[in-house]
């Protein structure tokens, strides 16, 4: 079987268990977050919090919820790591410096997961389980709460109550997450990933020293890693590490987890706001692209420039000989159109324009199909814009889901687009024109260019994924990639929420016959068009100095 066969039966085979999974997780996930009932485990954390998990909220209180929680997420991770040198089951590794312990607190809070440390040789077995785990399920719960409160805006009327934060948050952790990592994890170990709370073992030499392997509680982090969208590894290597990774098909099933979530929440959305076809129409536009994108993935690792390429079957550097080409690209694929910093490759070997489609993916806001929550609410908010411009076109008042899009609308969602684009560019500018940050590329010119445009677009659109080449643990990267974690995580969801607010304060307009079916081909396709076109005026100058000005030299 030819590499690029086997490349694509993988991806059916995926796309087939996507398929299966669909509809009774989605109607399960709307079943979750629309029940009036309170389990008795999550009442003792209601209590414990001092939270009434039947008091609906409005946007204000509901946006307190998630920054409250998450700051005081950030500072008891940042603490711990401060104070790792002193815990038990440390592995002898010392305390964090504290530019890295905020980068990393800022970073596992943000659900980001970028790591400018080697986790084998730097995190201790409380830090990766009661700090950094933990963060991997909390912090892929927020990101769904925060999606559910915009799906209820759009499905309820006169009426500014969006649910509450604190059920909204433990549902998603206990009934979802937990769960589902559970049985992941079997999964896992069943492949062969490690589990367990060993130590250092020196395991035999290399390069004329000895060689070092840490145990770990890898494959319940591994779980959640992918299926959070987090993408933090417990090794340096992540997910090409045959502890976290061990065969081809433990590949194909973490890639199967990094997707399921955030396609199964479009049935969410449209079983909680009583159309299925609206959430078949979003379904369909996360799944072009997404199919798009690696199509073109495969194509470009697969194009055969030169003799060694050819004898090689494809641009093979950086790439795992267990897994090949094709599940290289689909892996890569499916992290960067996430906000999984999850890889089994590195980045920063594929194609030049390998390198180009990872950042469009990122620079696309992140919503084919998008992280946990986030894909959900960025890609309705691309919705609300492409429904806008339509309404120009016509000349009538925009109106989605039977709520009229004006001008206070607009605003949310043209604030929120404008974010990630303004943190990027900015610190990658600034980057480039400060002395010292430039010393910290591996690579000249474009490909140097890229390691830091990839390194903000990672931060600030809170995927975690690195170009490599670039050592980003120094004062400034640590510092400015963190802010940009944080702003570029929960700045968006103050749009967000306000938005969700501002729609559940309307009335429902009747359909008319001038109403725009957003349930069809016509405006998926419409809306594919919208994001690719903001997208591309936003990004196409700093990707003509990067990946494209090295693809074509290439």
């Amino acid at each position: 079987m030819s590499p690029v066969t086997a490349g694509v039966l993988q991806l059916l085979a995926l796309i087939a268990a996507l398929a299966l999974a669909y509809r009774p997780l989605g109607d399960y996930m709307a079943r979750v977050y629309s029940s009036e009932r309170h389990y008795g485990p999550e009442k003792w954390i209601y209590k414990a919090v001092g939270a009434n998990p039947s008091a609906e909220m409005r946007w204000p209180a509901y946006l307190r919820g998630v920054l409250a929680f998450s700051a005081v997420s950030v500072l008891f991770l940042y603490a711990l790591q401060r104070a790792q040198g002193i815990l038990p089951g440390s592995l002898g590794f010392s305390a964090i410096d504290p530019d890295q312990a905020f980068n990393t607190a800022a970073s596992f809070v943000a659900n980001t997961n970028w790591q400018s440390y080697y986790g084998e040789q730097a995190m201790g077995h409380v830090v990766q389980t009661g700090g950094l785990a933990v963060q991997n399920f909390v912090s892929a719960a927020v990101g769904m709460a925060v999606a559910v409160a915009l799906v209820r805006g759009f499905a309820r009327s006169r009426t500014g109550e969006l649910g509450n934060f604190w059920a909204d948050l433990v549902r998603g952790t206990v009934r979802i997450l937990l769960p589902l990592s559970v049985v992941g994890a079997l999964v896992l170990v069943a492949c062969g990933a490690i589990q367990n709370f060993a130590g250092i073992h020196e395991v035999g030499q290399f390069m004329g020293g000895t060689q070092q392997w840490n145990g770990g509680a890898v494959a319940s982090q591994e779980v959640i890693k992918e299926l959070g969208t987090n993408g933090g590894g417990y090794f340096n290597a992540n997910s090409a590490h045959p502890f976290e990774n061990p065969t081809p098909f433990s590949n194909l099933f973490e890639i199967f987890l990094i997707l399921l979530i955030p396609f199964a929440l479009t049935r969410t959305f449209g079983r909680m706001v009583g159309n299925l076809r609206q959430g078949y129409a979003i379904l369909a536009t996360m799944g072009l692209i997404w199919i798009g994108f690696t199509a073109l993935m495969m194509w470009t690792e697969f194009a055969h420039h030169g003799p060694a390429l050819q004898a090689a079957g494809g641009a093979m550097e950086g790439k795992e000989t267990r897994f090949g080409i094709g599940a290289s690209a689909i892996f890569s694929v499916a992290t960067t159109l996430t906000s999984t910093g999850a890889v089994n490759s590195f980045h920063s070997s594929y194609t030049g324009l390998g390198g180009g489609i990872q950042l469009l993916g990122m620079q696309l806001g992140e919503i084919a199909p998008g992280g946990v929550g986030s894909g959900l609410y960025g890609m309705l908010i691309m919705a609300i814009i492409a429904v806008f411009i339509a309404g120009l076109m016509v000349g009538r008042t925009p109106e989605y889901l039977g709520k009229k899009i004006g001008t206070q609308q607009i605003k949310l969602a043209a604030c929120y687009i404008l974010i990630t684009p303004a943190l990027v560019l900015c610190f990658t500018a600034a980057a480039m024109a400060l002395p010292t940050p430039g010393d910290s590329m591996a690579n000249p010119g474009a490909h140097g260019f890229s390691e830091i445009l990839y390194a903000y677009t990672s931060g600030a659109n809170n995927n975690g994924s690195a170009f490599a080449g670039l050592n980003a643990d120094t004062q400034w990267f640590n510092s400015t990639i963190g802010i940009a974690m944080l702003l570029g995580r929960f700045l968006p969801m103050v749009f967000v929420l306000a938005l969700a607010g501002s729609l559940a304060e309307q009335r429902p307009v009747p359909e008319t016959a001038g109403t725009l079916r957003t349930d069809k081909p016509l405006y998926a396709g419409l809306l594919v068009g919208t994001i690719l076109i903001i997208t591309g005026l936003t990004y196409f100058p700093a990707l003509a100095l990067g990946p494209l000005a090295e693809g074509l030299a290439s």
